[in-house]
């Protein structure tokens, strides 16, 4: 079950279940798209790994309980500020290389 964490974890900016703004890896390191583009180039500074659009968890029970008011997402803020000169040493070499081959 995705934590469906609340912030990105460079910028902290809200994200909240609903955004379309948040990327996840396969990890759940959470990231707004300004900063999976614009720091991070694609590349999970936790993983190396890609990133993809975050599902966006149903808020109503339309079966089963699978709902964001059965499962509610995290208010864990994992604030975790990228340093920019070291994670461009670590993407350098990954960038170039699709995330299904790295």
């Amino acid at each position: 079950m995705l934590e469906l964490r609340p912030t990105c974890e460079h910028c902290n900016k809200s994200l909240p279940p609903d955004s379309l703004e948040a990327r996840i890896c396969s990890y759940e390191c959470t990231f707004c798209v300004n900063c999976v583009e614009s720091v991070l180039e694609n590349v999970c500074p936790n993983c190396g790994g890609g990133f993809v659009p975050r599902p966006i968890r149903p808020v109503k029970n339309w079966k089963g309980d699978n709902y964001l008011g059965h499962d509610p997402a995290s208010t864990q803020v994992k604030h975790r500020p990228v340093n920019k000169e070291a994670h461009a040493r670590f993407a350098t070499g990954l960038k170039s290389t699709p995330p299904e081959k790295r």
